[in-house]
């Protein structure tokens, strides 16, 4: 293979990777957008309706719960668009979820949480990006204490310590911080896969919406904890 074929192949091998990469990115700040412009439109408009039925609290989770599984489940068989608005109607519903976040914490802690959120997610994400250490055993070390920290909120939503609840939040800082790394790895690995021909591109694009799904969570739980740990409250 001539010297001008290699480079051929190199440049496309490059600008396929570079597109699913922004794919990804794309997808999880248009994600987080939408949570956030739902979840303030609901706290302004719909407020009080979502913080004084349970009711509606559990049907939203449900139905959160459900779409995550669905997504996961059907990847491989779904179209690139159905991916799309799988995810988009998750960042709607993750927003109303989200909404009483404007009603119990003040708008300054909640901005300065975010940003110390995203500081913590780019330094992390670059890291798992860089790094040359295989992060798959600490990967599933950290999804095994994310399980061991959901039964944990769960037993705590009838014990209700406030004590508990503030060491659990610093440890589910801990584990976000570390999934941050492990997923941003786990996506550079899949751009590599993409771009050498190993995953088809129309599979690529869907990978790139769950990939961005991850992150997404990554994120959003992370803020989320980094809030109930340092937050002011109104």
């Amino acid at each position: 293979m001539d010297v001008t074929r290699q480079n051929s192949l190199l440049s496309d091998a490059v600008a396929i990777q570079r597109s699913f990469i922004n794919g990804v990115f794309f997808w999880m700040t248009a994600g987080l957008a939408v949570t956030g412009a739902s979840a303030w439109y609901t706290a302004t408009k719909y407020g009080a309706l979502v913080l004084g039925n349970s009711s509606v609290f559990y049907i939203l989770l449900i139905a959160e719960v459900l779409l995550v599984m669905g997504l996961s489940a059907a990847i491989r068989v779904i179209s690139p668009a159905a991916a799309v608005m799988g995810f988009i109607l998750f960042a709607v519903l993750n927003g109303v979820m989200l909404s009483w976040l404007f009603l119990v914490y003040s708008t300054n802690s909640i901005t300065t949480t975010f940003l110390s959120a995203g500081i913590t997610f780019g330094v992390m994400g670059l890291y798992g990006w860089l790094t040359k250490r295989d992060l798959t055993s600490a990967g599933s070390l950290l999804v095994m204490g994310l399980s061991g920290l959901i039964i944990a909120g769960i037993v705590n939503l009838f014990w209700r310590n406030p004590m508990f609840d503030l060491i659990s939040s610093a440890i589910g800082i801990l584990i976000f911080v570390g999934l941050t790394a492990y997923d941003a790895q786990k996506i550079k690995n899949l751009s590599i896969a993409v771009a050498e021909g190993k995953i088809v591109q129309s599979e690529g694009r869907k990978l790139a919406i769950f990939g961005a799904l991850e992150l997404y969570l990554d994120f959003i739980n992370l803020f989320l904890y980094l809030l109930r740990f340092s937050g002011n409250r109104k």
